[in-house]
């Protein structure tokens, strides 16, 4: 009897147990959040698993029984990324690699297993990869040797995660990163105003060509129509629920701005369902009322919402929303050399910055600092928290910079949210700052976006797969 056809059977069986439910749901990974009801689903991603290699009782080749293994792992990896849909399952061979190779094309992304040199040989593997999709190329150890070509893929800038590693759970991780080129290519972004920061995210044509990402111009007036549709005592309950009663301090607005403040994010939440969009970018932020409460309760829910039109910052946002599911936190930084730090601070914070299944963040509610007038927010951040401060720059390089959250302060020279994050070296990070990557104004050159957990190496290999440069900011390690 063929041990693979028997394998086969059990593949089929497994995939179709898993995927049963998937294929019917248009998914959000933030539809579990409360209040996400209204806001537009993307469609789960569709990864396609491939084992490459023989299998049995031979030199450099791993059990037929781990098989069986690796479907119950892409089962269970499927429940717990909920936004993901594994299919395939062939082997090669008995499977003709020109077969599989025009078929995995339907998919989002690609996972290779690498079994063993015995049919898995570079050419094979590379016919995969150059089908040009989002590619994962997981080789254990003792799967041959054929490990050593496999860097070439890497060197010539092919679309492709490598991970040579014994612990499985480095592929949860890189599965998770699959998703984030192909839900970029299903977002819209609502630019409400003039698009703000570099001049190739500035543009839609450029944006769609890199990400496949849409971005949409809404005038002021059509925001301001929705807001005043909005029913107030809707309004005043979203307000009661989510703000007045969970706030550990009201300091200078009054109930009325808040409650317009409320309204606003309810007037966005239509919007954005009318526009079928993740994100909103506002260069509207400041004016009547602030943009700050629904800003940040649409990035408590999962979705982008960025102050000030910033586009560098929304599409970070974006990439760190689909890859780890956190919000992210836009800063005016500034340097402290005395204690090797960057410190933060902005009037916009979203309140669970664990994700929106995390723990609201204590805070309080103030004023915007410059202005002394509209609603915004004082956040306690989690001191010792690791967080990667981050910037996409002309839709090509990442900033980075790693730390931990040292103190928060509540100085009234700074916006009202603040905390400041250690760094490798603060002198490099003042001289080097941008690393000579951002041209364009005050707000290009000055945000950047804090996210709790510690990325770095995620993002790494994110640029791998999406072509992107990595660059540690101030430090003295980069990535072509």
């Amino acid at each position: 009897m063929n041990p693979h056809s028997i394998t086969r059977r059990s593949f089929l069986g497994t995939a179709a147990a898993g995927c049963a439910w998937c294929a019917s749901q248009a998914f959000s990974p933030w539809s579990f959040a409360a209040g996400a009801e209204r806001f537009p689903a993307l469609p789960p991603v569709r990864i396609h698993k491939l084992y490459v290699g023989r299998t049995g009782d031979m030199y450099l080749a791993h059990p037929t029984e781990e098989l069986a293994r690796f479907e119950q792992y892409f089962s269970d990896l499927e429940r717990k990324l909920g936004d993901v849909q594994f299919v395939g399952g062939e082997m090669i061979p008995p499977v003709e690699v020109e077969t599989l190779a025009a078929k995995v094309r339907d998919a989002d992304g690609l996972v290779i297993i690498h079994l063993s040199g015995h049919g898995g040989e570079p050419p094979v593997l590379g016919r995969l990869i150059d089908v040009g999709l989002p590619t994962v190329l997981f080789s254990q150890p003792f799967s041959g040797h054929h490990w050593m070509y496999f860097p070439q893929w890497h060197r010539q800038g092919k679309n492709v995660i490598l991970i040579p590693s014994s612990d499985w759970k480095e592929l949860d991780r890189a599965v998770g990163l699959l998703r984030v080129p192909a839900s970029l290519k299903k977002t819209r972004i609502i630019a409400w105003g003039k698009p703000q920061g570099t001049a190739l995210a500035c543009s839609a044509e450029k944006i769609r060509e890199r990400f496949g990402a849409e971005l949409v111009s809404v005038s002021n007036e059509r925001v301001q129509e929705i807001y005043k549709s909005i029913d107030p005592k809707a309004a005043e309950a979203e307000a009661e629920a989510y703000w007045l009663t969970q706030a550990r301090r009201i300091v200078e607005p009054g109930r009325a701005e808040i409650i317009a403040s409320a309204q606003l994010f309810l007037a966005l939440k239509e919007l954005m369902a009318q526009e079928r969009a993740q994100a909103v970018a506002s260069s509207h932020c400041m004016g009547t009322p602030r943009g700050c409460l629904a800003f940040s309760k649409l990035n408590d829910l999962g979705f982008v919402g960025a102050c000030e039109g910033d586009m560098d910052s929304t599409l970070t946002m974006l990439i760190f929303a689909y890859a780890f599911h956190v919000p992210g936190f836009i800063s005016d930084p500034v340097i402290d050399k005395a204690k090797g730090a960057m410190v933060h601070f902005h009037c916009t914070s979203a309140t669970r910055m664990d994700g929106p299944q995390g723990k609201r963040l204590p805070f309080t509610i103030r004023t915007q600092t410059d202005s002394r007038g509209g609603v915004a927010l004082e956040v306690e951040n989690r001191v010792g928290q690791v967080v990667t401060c981050a910037k996409l720059v002309n839709l090509d390089t990442m900033l980075l910079t790693p730390g931990r959250i040292l103190e928060t302060s509540t100085s009234p020279l700074a916006c009202r949210t603040q905390f400041a994050q250690a760094v490798p070296n603060a002198r490099n990070l003042f001289l080097n700052w941008g690393e000579n990557v951002i041209q364009g104004d005050m707000m290009t050159l000055l945000h950047r976006v804090v996210f709790y957990g510690d990325h770095a190496e995620a993002i790494r290999e994110l640029g791998d797969l999406m072509g992107f440069k990595v660059i540690e900011e101030g430090g003295t390690t980069q990535q072509a």
